[in-house]
Parts: structure tokens; C-alpha cells; sequence
């Protein structure tokens, strides 16, 4: 028995990278500041709280994402397994009834006899101790600054001498009671008829949309406070935002219509809102992709537009936070090992990954590290062809000047040698190389891996 480690936030990353050291027979010490010290977007004291949406994603073959779940159900993820123990129907995505997701993390995180829990606030962390920073996109403003103390550059250093942390702004989307719905103006579809008919669209007609959008684009914001430079995360922008782009946007981005046949028209509408179902009692379900920064008030109004939504009840508004995350390229080694303080590894958001799988998947690598280098063993990055290596390659290697975290896409993994037409067929054949590759590393055959950097 070895250890301890140290882990800091109790997320999804901090849940999973204790785990994967607790099986490998390594003490840890896991800290979570709540419910001493909440944060602007969590509700409970929970660990693994989801604060955006319940969805992990696609669970579609030779996906993205899916060769991501496959490398960590593969790998032993303790969070994907309790996942899947807590889906709800989302078609062809893997989704969570989220307050159960986090009820049963945290009840197998603490019944861990190697896993001892402190609920306190770190303000300080020391480099000689074995340690994963896990503390996610919403860190403490102290524990904000001590890691920039500890990102600071040498006053002789050869680096960028680029800023050591940064920010982007995250949204959430708002939740509706499924008994305020008027089920006669809407109807149940998945987009293409992919998997089964889970989510509940809200069709509109060129009317209903043009009405939607004036309303959209002249509802009062939140107000921007002065020392906010709102910076959002591209592929989370709120609504408004979207709008702002154009008349159109909308249609292409949340409310495409595509692949959405209203079955009692055999017509595509115009534009469509879709609801997934949020839990497991199918009480409450939350607006796909309709994330916001508007006013309680205007959001009630605006989103009242929606049909099937005009007597809607809502659970919550959506809302925005500030996101932290390093510079990770500049910071980072492939093994998520800080370049000037070896042991201590980040995981999760604060690392550069965007995403719920992303942040379990790197908890799961930082866990896996850091218990090599308690134990003395020989484990080094994962090998690139993988997910787990093209999202750690990304975030090591990027262009550290624009630098901005990532999901899991085909885009980060390597193109194979051999030329393949047909997309499907192309995608078929990177993921089996992947996981051909990932299986032989995580057995840990793969020779040629390089030791874990020991100071």
C-alpha cells in the first residue's frame, strides 16, 4: 500500500482520478470545498455534480465520442460505469438522471476505504507532495492564484512568457417542469430517427420563429459587471449570441430542423426547440442548446414564445459562469505532469478539455500517472492513434498563443496512413486502430513506453 496522493475537487475528473489510484492500492486524500465554500453554478455538496446539461454524449459506433467511452469503459472508468447505472432515454447519447449520478459517486467515492474525504477549501498546495489539481472551471479564486504561483515563469526562462491561467465564459441551459408542457403542440422524435423517439420537439413555422427571434435579439441581458470581458467558449454560445449572427443561425445551430419530421404532418418545420428528459421520473427536462446570459424575466418571456412552452414552469434559468482553465501547452506535459513541478498533475476542464467524458477521461489518465509515481512504476502518455492520446496531445502541443480547450473530435486524431474513401468507413478504420493501440498500452505491453518524469 502506497500514498497518499492528494486530490483537489471532488468533480467528475477529481472522482475518477481518486478512484483509479484507490484500485491500484494508493492511499488518497481527496478534497472538496463543499458545501463549506459553494461555487456560482452547483446546487449540492455532491461530488461529480453536473451543473450544464446530463449528457455524455453520443453513444453511436465509430463516433468521436463513443471511442473516447470505449478507451474508458476499457480502462476501468468507475464514473462511466455508474453512468451508465443512471441513463435516462436520450436516443442514441448516453445521458444521466444527473441528481442520482452524483449521489451514487459520491456514496462509491466515500465508501472507499482508501479514499479518505476533507471538506475544506486548499489554498496552498505543496509541489513535493504527489498531487492532482482537479478543481474544475469553477476554482476558488485562492487556489486560482496559488496556481499561478505556481505557473509563473523563471525570471531566466526560455518559455512564451504567456499568461499562466485563463478564462472563457460557460452557459446553462434553463430546465422546464414536464407537467407545464403542452403535449398537443409537440411531439416526440430523435433527429433522423437515430435511436429511439426521446426527445420531446417543439415545432415552429417561419411566423413562430421570426416572432421567437425579434423577441430573442431584443431581451435585456444580464449586466456585464466591469471587470468581466465576456469570452465565450465557441461551441457553447448562449443563444443570444448565436442570434446576434444572423437571422438565420439559429436554424443551423440549436433549432435545425434537419432530420425532425413532425410524424403528424410528414412536414420538416421551419425550426424546432428540442427537450431531453432530465431524470429518471421524467419530471423535468431542459432545453437543448438554448444556454443564456438574459434576465430571468426576459428568458421566461422569450422562452413562453416556444410552442408547447407558452404555460411553461421553470426549474431553472439559464445562467453563466466564468470557466477557468491553465495554459496547458506551455504548462503541461503529455502525462498531465506540471514541466517545472513533476509531481503535480492537472485533470478535468481546468486542464484545457471541454466536456463531461473529456473530464472523466482525464481524471482517469492523471489517476492512473500519479499512482505510477507513487508506486514507482513505468507508465508513460498514452500512445497518439487513441482518444485518450490525441485529446492529451492536443492540449500539450497546441499553439500555446491560441490555445482553447477541446472536445474529443475526429479532427484531433491522426489521419491513417493508407488513404480510405468513404467517411464511414475511414472513421471505422481509425477507431479500430485506436483501440488496437490504446489496449495494448493501458495492459501496459507497449515497450517502448518512457517512465513518468521523476524529481
Amino acid at each position: 500500500m502506497s500514498g497518499p496522493v492528494r486530490v483537489i475537487g471532488a468533480g467528475l475528473a477529481g472522482s475518477e482520478a481518486a478512484w483509479q489510484c484507490a484500485r491500484r492500492g494508493v492511499e488518497v486524500e481527496l478534497f472538496e470545498m463543499r458545501p463549506a465554500r459553494s461555487t456560482p453554478a452547483h446546487q449540492t455538496s455532491d461530488f461529480a455534480e453536473l451543473v450544464c446539461s446530463n449528457s455524455l454524449k453520443s453513444d453511436s459506433e465509430n463516433t468521436a465520442p463513443w471511442l473516447l467511452k470505449e478507451e474508458m469503459r476499457r480502462a476501468g472508468s468507475r464514473l462511466l460505469e455508474i453512468a451508465r447505472e443512471c441513463a435516462v432515454p436520450a436516443g442514441h447519447a448516453l445521458a444521466v438522471d444527473r441528481v442520482v449520478f452524483a449521489a451514487r459517486v459520491t456514496e462509491a467515492i466515500s465508501g472507499e476505504p482508501l479514499i479518505k474525504v476533507r471538506r475544506e477549501e486548499v489554498t496552498r498546495v505543496d509541489e513535493k507532495q504527489v498531487t492532482i489539481i482537479a478543481t474544475g472551471p469553477l476554482t476558488s479564486d485562492a487556489l486560482a492564484a496559488e496556481i499561478g504561483r505556481l505557473s509563473s515563469q523563471p525570471e531566466n526562462s526560455q518559455g512564451p512568457g504567456l499568461e499562466h491561467h485563463l478564462y472563457f465564459y460557460d452557459s446553462i441551459s434553463p430546465i422546464v417542469e414536464a407537467d407545464s408542457i403542452d403535449m398537443s403542440r409537440v411531439y416526440m422524435a430523435a433527429r433522423y430517427d437515430k435511436g429511439t423517439a426521446d426527445y420531446i420537439n417543439c415545432p415552429m413555422n417561419r411566423e413562430e420563429y421570426d416572432r421567437f427571434y425579434d423577441a430573442l435579439i431584443s431581451a435585456e441581458a444580464v449586466e456585464e459587471r466591469d471587470w468581466e470581458k465576456l469570452n465565450y467558449f465557441e461551441s457553447c454560445l448562449p443563444i443570444e449570441e448565436i442570434a446576434r449572427r444572423g437571422r438565420d443561425t439559429l436554424r443551423f445551430g440549436p433549432m435545425k430542423p434537419v432530420g425532425l419530421r413532425d410524424p403528424r404532418t410528414g412536414q420538416q418545420p421551419y425550426a424546432v426547440v428540442q427537450l431531453r428528459q432530465e431524470n429518471l421520473r421524467a419530471d423535468s427536462y431542459n432545453l437543448v442548446g438554448f444556454q443564456n446570459h438574459l434576465k430571468f424575466g426576459d428568458q421566461a418571456r422569450v422562452l413562453r414564445l416556444i410552442p408547447g412552452l407558452e404555460n411553461a414552469r421553470f426549474l431553472r434559468y439559464g445562467q453563466i459562469h466564468r470557466n477557468t482553465y491553465i495554459n496547458a501547452p506551455t504548462l503541461l506535459l503529455p502525462t498531465l505532469q506540471m514541466k517545472q513541478h513533476p509531481k503535480l498533475f492537472f485533470a478535468g476542464q481546468i486542464c484545457g478539455v471541454e466536456g463531461y467524458v473529456e473530464s472523466i477521461a482525464t481524471g482517469l489518465l492523471a489517476g492512473i500517472q500519479a499512482a505510477a509515481l507513487v508506486t514507482g512504476g513505468r507508465w508513460g502518455p498514452p500512445p497518439r492513434s487513441p482518444a485518450f492520446g490525441s485529446l492529451t496531445h492536443y492540449i500539450t502541443q497546441a499553439d500555446p498563443k491560441k490555445f482553447q480547450p477541446a472536445n474529443i473530435t475526429f479532427d484531433l486524431l491522426p489521419p491513417l496512413e493508407k488513404k480510405i474513401r468513404g467517411r464511414a468507413e475511414r472513421r471505422s478504420q481509425q477507431c479500430e486502430l485506436a483501440l488496437r493501440e490504446f489496449d495494448a498500452w493501458i495492459s501496459g505491453t507497449r515497450s517502448e513506453q518512457p517512465a513518468l518524469l521523476q524529481h
